[in-house]
């Protein structure tokens, strides 16, 4: 029973990083991967030679580090929301709203905001700034307004699918401890304090490691897509994969590609033993390994 998936996982996982020697070659179709002319580490001074460096690498780590911060907070709490609610019926209602963003597609997503941030025909130009009395705002000329942005249409998009992680978590919980807090007179921000946070704890520092391990990849689809791919924004939307992504674009350089696809996927590893190691320290039962 186990060899289909370990046929899979070997297929889709392990076999593909026999590619990763095209990050220290100078890729030539003809010659083939292996066949190709080594050249060392020439293809990784393509990011850190760059003068635009500094600014994609500030951006996808500080971008990740806000998302894993606001998005666990907002989706334990939502969580705890949903676990409070005692029909059934409502909650499973709740949870598919909830969900349904994160099943949307990236394309899908940047249709949307575009309506309510389209200079001309806005929701947000047409409606809800003259309310208020203030001026239209050219938002896909104006970089400074992105960080908000990007961060509240992350939220939306992601919180539904790891609340449901953190419900799963919580309705797992023995009720009597709740029942044994109650007698003895704790309320529900206590019982949540107390009981629901550190039964948590686990869970949250799992996907929390998780998340670090990719705090140098960013999601394409909402720093590509949802932008409209603005030239005027790049200094506050441009991360590592969409700046190599147009990179390919235009030098069709795929050995630089794959060059910045592998710094990525070591500076993860790097991070998730580093966090995993610091974590065990302070409470070896919440380390992964």
């Amino acid at each position: 029973m186990m060899l289909p998936g370990l046929l899979y996982l070997f297929i889709n996982n392990y076999l593909p990083m026999a590619g990763l020697v095209v990050a220290f070659k100078n890729y030539n179709a003809r010659k083939g991967i292996f066949g190709s002319d080594w050249v060392g580490f020439e293809n990784f001074k393509y990011l850190f030679k760059t003068t635009d460096g500094w600014v994609i690498t500030r951006n996808t780590i500080l971008y990740n580090f806000a998302f894993i911060v606001i998005n666990t907070v907002l989706a334990v709490l939502v969580a705890i929301l949903l676990s409070e609610l005692t029909a059934k019926f409502r909650t499973k209602i709740y949870q598919s709203v909830i969900l349904l963003p994160f099943l949307i597609s990236s394309v899908i997503v940047s249709y949307l905001v575009f309506a309510f941030m389209s200079a001309e025909s806005g929701f947000l130009n047409n409606t809800v700034l003259p309310a208020l009395g203030l001026e239209p705002i050219a938002w896909y000329n104006e970089p400074k307004y992105w960080p908000i942005i990007l961060i509240v249409v992350s939220a939306w998009k992601t919180v539904g699918y790891n609340c449901i992680i953190y419900l799963a978590t919580i309705v797992g919980i023995d009720r009597g401890y709740y029942e044994a807090a109650s007698l003895e007179g704790a309320g529900k921000l206590q019982q949540i304090w107390h009981i629901t946070l550190p039964l948590l704890k686990p869970v949250i520092i799992l996907l929390t490691m998780l998340a670090l391990g990719r705090i140098f990849y960013s999601d394409f689809g909402l720093f590509y897509q949802v932008p409209q791919n603005q030239g005027a924004l790049y200094s506050t939307t441009n991360t590592i994969d969409t700046y190599v992504y147009r990179g390919l674009l235009q030098l069709g350089n795929i050995s630089m590609s794959s060059a910045a696809g592998l710094y990525q996927s070591v500076v993860g590893f790097i991070l998730v033993l580093g966090s995993n190691l610091w974590v065990r320290r302070l409470d070896k039962n919440s380390a992964i390994f």
